[in-house]
């Protein structure tokens, strides 16, 4: 082939490829997060609590998008990730507005519970929560709001599926100060009550140097008195419960925010292929894989497999039909395929029972049934649903 040849073959193929960038579609994905977000701080984060975010969850979005390059590219279909951060509510609400005028597909949300229940409904594009528990979030009904991070419930009812699995039948439970723990409680008591476990006492505790309250942070004390299977702790700011394993009086397990763990995702999960996961993504973070990722890593891959369906139209209609569908199912490498519930969008997905250090147990625990789907024994199931 002659010099000249060469150029012109050249020349040719980036006329084609310019070509083709003309007629591929685009797909936009917003990324909704707060400002300024505290549970982000380097000093906490550093702290590495279980249960807790590890990083933006805009990380797993590039990530996911990258894993489907070549599917994107056979389909001509560009993908735009808009990240946007907002300080309040009211910011929200006006961004949500912002991307469905933009012709966004999908939004996906790293919001307060409270926030999202205020915006969720000012628009009519799929949104996705990847990182509030909050079980007032699922009970809201919206039809356009979706949730890949476990629910609270469905985390407590995993939980006391592996302890009735266990025949741990007496817990103590002791529970925070704060208005969030007082609620998580009243849901860990519901799936105790669920699932046939006795609560020997249910106690508050208090991280104070007041000797006055001696009784309520000490955790010989508080232990003390009665005998139990296991001691269910509920700590949303995670310092108390870090500590009370092995400080117990009677020599018992410690599970809920300390000990054993019950969560989305477990960074040393080896089942399912879920290391390779794990490693793709240690790499492109450079930190662990925690659940708020993993939730917002099969939020995105949600959205890029509804939105691959129509490939030459992507858009926020196809997308809400598709992650509606009774047969739209995911690969979450948690060895089961994952879908979400008609009636209150959540995700259905098993629970990793974690020490920090290995996954020792799988929820739904073996020998539970249910007449549909074993995995909506997790959480709300429809009859107990005000969603219809």
């Amino acid at each position: 082939m002659t010099e000249r040849a060469g150029q012109q073959l050249v020349a040719a193929l980036a006329l084609g490829l310019a070509a083709a960038s003309l007629h591929a579609a685009t797909l936009t994905i917003g990324v909704l997060s707060r400002a300024d977000d505290e549970r982000l701080d380097p000093k906490r984060v550093e702290l590495g609590y279980l249960g807790q975010p590890g990083g933006p969850i805009s990380q797993a979005v590039d990530m996911a998008v990258k894993e489907s390059d070549y599917e994107l590219g056979d389909a001509k279909l560009q993908v735009k990730v808009d990240a946007v951060e907002v300080a309040d509510a009211a910011g929200a609400k006006a961004a949500l507005q912002k991307f469905e005028k933009g012709g966004a597909a999908a939004v996906l949300l790293d919001l307060p519970a409270a926030w999202i229940a205020s915006s969720a409904t000012a628009v009519k594009l799929p949104l996705i929560n990847t990182a509030d528990a909050s079980d007032s979030l699922r009970a809201s009904c919206t039809p356009n709001l979706f949730h890949t991070l476990p629910s609270e419930r469905m985390r407590a009812d995993a939980m006391a599926q592996t302890l009735m699995s266990r025949r741990w039948q007496k817990v103590l439970v002791l529970y925070g100060p704060s208005p969030e723990d007082a609620e998580r409680s009243a849901v860990a008591q519901a799936s105790i009550k669920r699932y046939a476990i006795k609560p020997v006492a249910v106690k508050p505790f208090k991280l104070s140097a007041d000797p006055r309250e001696r009784a309520l942070g000490n955790p010989l004390l508080l232990t003390g008195g009665t005998d139990y299977d296991a001691v269910w702790i509920i700590d949303s700011d995670g310092e108390f419960a870090r500590a009370l394993p092995y400080r117990t009086q009677l020599p018992r397990p410690v599970v809920g925010d300390g000990g054993l763990f019950a969560l989305g995702w477990a960074p040393h999960f080896e089942r399912f292929g879920s290391p390779q996961l794990i490693r793709r993504f240690e790499k492109a973070a450079h930190r662990p894989m925690v659940s708020q990722d993993w939730a917002a890593w099969i939020a995105t891959k949600a959205v890029l497999e509804a939105a691959l369906e129509q490939p030459a139209s992507p858009g926020a209609a196809q997308v809400m039909k598709a992650l509606t569908r009774p047969d739209f199912v995911l690969d979450g490498f948690k060895g089961v395929r994952v879908s979400f519930r008609p009636w209150d969008r959540q995700l259905r997905q098993p629970i990793l029972m974690t020490d920090g250090q290995g996954v020792v147990a799988i929820a739904p625990a073996e020998g539970v049934l249910h007449p549909k789907n074993v995995l909506d024994t997790l959480g709300l199931d429809q009859p107990e649903s005000r969603c219809k």
